[in-house]
């Protein structure tokens, strides 16, 4: 066993061997992961969760993070993976590592979850593009064996048929779930036979989308498939997913049902900021961060907390800035912030003190933080 550098929480990594590796389309490929005996309850996860991997890449070693596309039932680990360059680590990682192999594995993580309800009627849909499709694939399967009285959809985004990746089980899964499940594929780089599924999933694509796919329900007549619309999943890069969610919202699904998961670094807000603010200049500032304490002065309160501290050069943690990821969480222990969006963070978790700095404006004169979680 082995340990992350400290993140507010020590990430615990263990020995997992490689018992299959495939390659998918020119650019992906899926490891299989064996869980021993040994390691069962460490490695219970949930559908739509991540592990991070830790492995030489060029004669350093990384950390990168893989979303699962294995159900919870299959009792494995099974990752997609995309090689964006040559000679990047997913590229080191498909080359030198094979079936046999042993891999570092982190213990599973990631909130782009959701509550099982077996015993209701309900309507999810999700949309993915590329790669983006690893823990969508991972809730439709889980959703599927374990909720009787569930139907989905599935809006599939890919450059073209060359890039798509996993069209043998998502088949698969339409022959065994047939009457539940329906799967559409959209390409933005080569032209279909039907007009209507070329092009990017955005806002206008949805609107398509809910007016003549989503529209006749045959459940109940007076209603559309949209209206009864219960969960929307997302993944993909973020323009994507700002586009779908702020789209989705406006056409009447509540944020709390929107849940989406980034795979790249993303600046922007997913939803646009609704209030507005007394402005508070000079805003006093204490933080720690693996055990160091800071001391710093905000010019004011007209940007968020973590965006001000990257600026002066902190080395505070962070990946998606759009309050998605949670890498910025820590502890409100003195003053006042008003957290604008929140994908990441429980109730409970809220109730305790604890904020996302990313998505935090300074309401008081002197803020005190703690990313250590402790």
């Amino acid at each position: 066993m082995e340990q992350q550098i400290y993140k507010g929480k020590l990430t615990q990594f263990h020995w997992l061997k490689i018992t299959k590796k495939e390659e998918l389309t020119k650019n992906t490929f899926s490891l299989e992961l064996e869980i021993p005996g040994n390691l069962e309850n460490t490695f219970q996860f949930e559908a739509g969760q991540f592990v991070s991997i830790k492995f030489k890449s060029h004669g350093e070693q990384v950390i990168k993070d893989y979303s699962m596309t294995s159900a919870p039932y299959e009792k494995k680990i099974t990752l997609g993976i995309k090689i964006s360059s040559a000679d990047g680590a997913a590229a080191q990682l498909f080359r030198n590592y094979g079936a046999g192999d042993m891999l570092l594995v982190s213990e599973p993580a990631g909130r782009f979850t959701l509550v099982a309800k077996p015993h209701e009627f309900r309507t999810i849909v999700g949309f993915a593009a590329g790669i983006g499709i690893t823990p969508v694939l991972s809730h439709f399967k889980n959703i599927l064996h374990n909720e009787p009285r569930t139907r989905l959809f599935l809006f599939f985004g890919n450059k073209s048929s060359e890039d798509l990746v996993y069209k043998e089980t998502l088949d698969q899964l339409v022959r065994m779930y047939g009457d539940r499940l329906q799967i559409f594929y959209f390409f933005s780089q080569e032209k279909t036979f039907n007009h209507f599924f070329y092009g990017r999933l955005d806002e206008k694509k949805l609107n398509l989308i809910i007016n003549q796919i989503l529209h006749i329900d045959d459940t109940d007549e007076e209603s559309t498939i949209w209206d009864a619309v219960d969960e929307v999943l997302i993944c993909g890069k973020g323009e994507m997913i700002k586009s779908l969610a702020n789209a989705c919202y406006h056409h009447g699904i509540p944020k709390k049902n929107i849940h989406f998961e980034l795979f790249e670094e993303f600046n922007d807000d997913i939803y646009p900021i609704e209030k507005e603010f007394p402005l508070i200049e000079n805003v006093e500032m204490d933080f720690r961060i693996s055990g160091m304490q800071y001391h710093t002065a905000l010019p004011d309160n007209t940007e968020k907390i973590l965006q001000q501290l990257l600026v002066q050069k902190f080395p505070v943690p962070y990946s998606c800035k759009s309050g998605i990821c949670g890498s910025c969480e820590c502890i409100l222990e003195e003053g006042e912030v008003e957290l604008l969006e929140n994908e990441y963070l429980t109730e409970g978790e809220e109730q305790k003190g604890h904020i996302l700095a990313c998505m935090s404006i300074a309401k008081s004169k002197k803020i005190k933080l703690n990313f250590d979680l402790s």
